[in-house]
């Protein structure tokens, strides 16, 4: 892996996310406004494990701007990629919790400002500065923000950068289904590293079995070197060279909601891949990068949101050592 000024550069949205937070006295549901989005998510768990972080993407010049500007900025992200719409407002998802922890998404964003986001408004600095890059679907969604999310993988990938992809699915955001898997599809033949659900992983091949579907994205996408698939409560599975190994997800008790679960995972997989590359991995070695993001994804489901609520690499081997 290249040396580089950055660790991980992530490309995408960075919204609100309303989460039910209870009942007022006059009988109406409170939301609590949480920063979110999937990859500021992702390197706000990557910021607790130490590395350096950076996000590019678009905001309103509103009051939820400002705070989703300044929760990056506490989050010690780099933000200079943080770009501002001065008509269009910030991108807002109410998240409704289901009985099993699961949630329901709706979106207030046609458009929202993160959609907004130009190629010429890329910062190419830290594109060709970076040594992973990752990216989800929903910024493929819409123009002009999927031709800059499709120019920033080129710029990276030219650089040397390892380049890391979560399909993210939101069925309501696109026009088609058809539309949605060929973004999919778009976005794994570019990638390195794919971290992928089990109801992505369904969409995509048909099979309910993940080392079925597994094996059908690696053959066609023979680009992708490690291969994750999240079970929710039933566990992980990485599959990388000619290995399978499953880990058992946490099950402490107390979960709340699940919001940002997937995106810890997928940060503590880049930090495992920052920290031991992506070549020569053994069983032991893949056991132990599945048990950390288990543990640290389990945690995140004992508080609302994302951001503000990912754990300290402490927190994690503190929950590790029990087991």
């Amino acid at each position: 892996m290249k040396n580089a000024k950055t660790d991980v550069v992530a490309l995408g949205e960075l919204l609100v996310d309303f989460t039910q937070s209870g009942i007022s006295p006059q009988g109406n549901p409170l939301f609590e406004a949480n920063p979110g989005g999937a990859p500021a998510n992702v390197l706000a768990m990557l910021r607790k494990l130490g590395k350096s972080c950076a996000f590019i993407g678009k905001v309103g010049s509103d009051s939820f701007g400002n705070m989703l500007a300044q929760t990056l900025v506490d989050a010690g992200i780099n933000a200079t990629g943080l770009k501002r719409d001065a008509e269009i407002p910030t991108t807002l998802a109410v998240v409704s919790t289901l009985p099993d922890g699961d949630r329901d998404f709706s979106f207030y964003r046609k458009p929202g400002a993160d959609v907004l986001l130009r190629v010429d408004e890329l910062d190419n600095d830290l594109l060709n500065d970076c040594r992973i890059f990752h990216f989800g679907t929903l910024s493929l969604t819409t123009e002009p923000c999927a031709s800059a999310t499709r120019a920033a993988v080129k710029i990276a990938k030219e650089s040397g950068a390892l380049i890391s992809f979560d399909p993210n699915l939101r069925p309501p955001l696109w026009d088609s289904e058809e539309d949605a898997k060929a973004a999919i599809r778009w976005g794994m033949a570019q990638c390195d590293v794919l971290k992928i659900a089990d109801n992505e992983l369904l969409f995509m091949t048909g099979e309910t079995d993940p080392a079925i579907g597994a094996a059908i994205l690696k053959e066609q996408f023979p680009n992708i070197r490690m291969l994750n698939v999240t079970s929710g409560q039933e566990g992980s599975r990485s599959f990388f060279g000619g290995e399978s190994v499953f880990e058992p997800a946490r099950s402490e008790g107390g979960v709340i909601e699940t919001t940002g679960a997937g995106d810890t995972f997928c940060a503590c997989v880049l930090n495992f891949v920052l920290e031991h590359g992506l070549e020569d991995l053994r069983r032991s070695d893949l056991s132990e990068m599945l048990r950390f993001a288990n543990a640290a994804a389990y945690i995140v489901t004992t508080k609302k949101g994302a951001i503000k609520s990912m754990p300290e690499r402490s927190q994690v081997e503190e929950l590790l050592r029990l087991r």
